[in-house]
């Protein structure tokens, strides 16, 4: 297998995955953002010209974090990430699910925001009033996720998940635009100190980039 990873919270949470399932996978770092994502090579990976993709031994390419980890999982059951009864799997594909459209989305959306509004401004150009909605979202989410959290350690209860992963990821990317944990946010605190202690936390902090990469196409 090998994996196509990038910067940006997607792959993160695929790299995080990997590392608590304790297996190692070959990668492939692209620069999305000087054109490696549209090059013919791996637009015939993915044509949505994304990352992360994952390519199986049989030489087949999945994108989008949650088959990559749904795929992994069923090659890796142990540690479990998704669930070993329906009711587990169901239970955290519906934590994945809300993390996903809630915190994730609008999370992504205010990074988007607030780069696009930082631009106008040192071209003393006006910010559109709407630049703060998405970041007013995400606070809404994230604050109904801490009073979720009241009593747990993790998303499911006592269970480690992949929306844990998925969740504390994009907090990560969320803080590199200022969209921090508010202090009255105990809950989503004391869950994010938990999450970060695990060996696999390492996993999603940025990727480094070699110098050899930005000169061109992969």
């Amino acid at each position: 297998m090998k994996l196509y990873d990038a910067i940006g919270p997607h792959p993160s949470v695929v790299r995080m995955f990997i590392a608590e399932k304790g297996v190692e996978i070959p990668a492939e770092i692209l620069v999305l953002g000087i054109g490696h994502g549209r090059n013919a090579a791996h637009l015939a990976r993915n044509p949505m010209g994304e990352a992360p993709v994952l390519e199986t031994d049989e030489g087949h390419h999945i994108s989008e974090i949650v088959a990559i980890c749904e795929y992994l999982e069923e090659l890796f059951p142990e540690p479990c990430l998704i669930g070993t009864t329906p009711l587990e799997r169901a239970e955290t594909r519906m934590w994945a699910r809300r993390v996903d459209l809630h915190v994730c989305v609008p999370l992504y959306a205010g990074y988007r925001s607030n780069t696009q509004g930082l631009l106008r401004a040192s071209n003393g150009l006006p910010v559109p009033r709407d630049v703060e909605e998405p970041r007013l979202m995400a606070s809404i989410a994230l604050d109904w996720v801490d009073q979720q959290l009241h009593g747990r350690d993790y998303l499911c209860g006592d269970r480690f998940s992949f929306a844990d992963i998925m969740l504390y990821c994009f907090l990560i990317f969320g803080e590199t635009s200022g969209q921090f944990l508010e202090p009255d946010w105990t809950a989503l605190a004391a869950w994010r100190e938990r999450v970060a202690a695990r060996p696999s936390a390492e996993s999603a902090g940025q990727v480094r980039v070699a110098p050899q990469s930005l000169g061109g196409t992969v």
